[in-house]
């Protein structure tokens, strides 16, 4: 099956903040999809065929879809929930929603109604964190399955400091995960995320038994948490008194590798950002959730520096949004207060080939590169009266990209396609 997608198409190959030569923008350009995978890019003029099916998306922006590297799939419900930061927001609206996901038939509900959520919202790919049980992952893996969508998951694991509804043990956390990683990572477009969920809410025998599965599967995800708030590291450190600090108790259990994604790394002390950029573990900045929840400015440019790379993430449902679009928007201000700048190219190539990068799947999403997957979102800088009448003064591809960043959302969301397949209804 193939088609021909028209319209103006951006692209990296390059990180905008290392070198001038970082993308590539085609005016009237085409993108040739063949059983959902990118076969060709170019001028449409040079791919134009008669016999082809044609998609004419002028003069909207096509870029590769949006990736989100960190966000809780059983938190949908309580997104935008007044009034706590981190413990209390966790004990108060997280816990006793997660609780939820043991009902019959409600993980899957759940699932189609993420799913359509993050294609509604430009996003193709999703690094998620289920609930404590089995099934909301085996949920979220199916729909996602089924809409031929990339996913990486995993029901985290957490055997203390919460509420028994939400807690396993060491050894079922390990069963029920090694039983959905056999199943699941590696099946069509999926891949299983080992997923600790901190370690406040796991014993020492809990991340002994996730070192053990690491070992096992080295080319599997590990995604946790790391350094979010002051209360929670003081809290932390408590937990694990021999630590020479919240890293060191991962790095304790062997988890530490450029597969360890961890989300926050705000209030981190040089020891380790050391480590982290020592053994490629990636940070990943939540900037709704970071403001929403009053955790604290995270310092892209001086992981940067230090050698760290860095995803950028929605963190639903303590992030407000599920777009990645307002995404950027709040991490520019974040980083504007840190006196640091996020370039409208930089941002839309972290949100794209800069996440693939950060997951080490640059080779399969994030750049429109033949062979790839034809995943798509295109952009309309014209969505709403507001976009449009500032458009009339935007003279550059990057003052569109800008745009899109501050004042774009859901409804700049022309089209998602993922692998080659229309997403939203028309």
């Amino acid at each position: 099956m193939q088609q021909l997608i028209r319209g103006r198409v951006l692209d990296f190959h390059a990180d905008p903040a290392d070198t001038e030569d970082n993308h590539r923008y085609i005016e009237d350009g085409a993108i040739l999809v063949r059983d959902g995978l990118v076969a060709a890019v170019g001028e449409y003029a040079e791919l134009a065929n008669p016999d082809l099916t044609e998609i004419d998306h002028r003069p909207h922006l096509i870029l590769p879809g949006f990736i989100d590297t960190h966000i809780h799939f059983p938190q949908v419900q309580v997104i935008g929930s007044w009034g706590a930061q981190l413990l209390d927001w966790l004990n108060t609206y997280t816990f006793p929603e997660e609780a939820r996901f043991a009902q019959q038939g409600h993980a899957p509900a759940m699932a189609d109604a993420f799913l359509d959520l993050l294609t509604s919202h430009g996003t193709t790919t999703a690094v998620a964190f289920c609930s404590v049980h089995a099934a909301s992952a085996e949920a979220l893996f199916s729909a996602a399955e089924s809409r031929n969508m990339a996913m990486v998951a995993g029901k985290v694991m957490m055997d203390r400091n919460a509420p028994e509804a939400v807690l396993d043990t060491p050894q079922s956390g390990y069963d029920d995960s090694k039983a959905l990683l056999e199943k699941w990572h590696g099946r069509g477009r999926q891949r299983y995320a080992i997923t600790p969920r901190f370690a406040i809410t796991s014993t020492p025998e809990q991340l002994e038994m996730t070192g053990q599965l690491v070992r096992e599967y080295p080319d599997c995800h590990i995604q946790t948490h790391l350094s979010e708030n002051l209360d929670e590291i003081d809290y932390t450190l408590s937990l694990y008194p021999k630590a020479r600090d919240y890293l060191d108790i991962y790095e304790t259990y062997g988890l530490l590798s450029d597969k360890l994604l961890l989300g926050h790394s705000i209030h981190l002390r040089e020891r380790e950002i050391k480590r982290m950029a020592e053994t490629g573990s990636r940070a990943v900045f939540c900037p709704t959730s970071n403001l929403f929840l009053g955790s604290g400015l995270f310092d892209e440019a001086g992981l940067r520096a230090a050698g760290v790379v860095s995803g950028v993430a929605t963190d639903v449902g303590g992030g407000t949004s599920y777009s990645m679009l307002q995404t950027l928007n709040e991490g520019y201000k974040i980083l504007q207060l840190r006196g640091q700048k996020l370039h409208p190219l930089s941002a839309f190539h972290w949100a794209t080939r800069g996440n693939a990068v950060a997951l080490g799947m640059q080779d399969r999403i994030g750049t429109l590169a033949p062979g790839s997957d034809a995943d798509f979102v295109v952009l309309d800088a014209h969505a709403t009266p507001a976009m449009a009448l500032r458009m009339q003064r935007a003279q550059t591809l990057a003052e569109e990209l800008f745009i899109l960043q501050i004042l774009g959302d859901d409804r700049a969301i022309a089209q998602t396609y993922v692998a080659g397949k229309p997403m939203k209804a028309e």
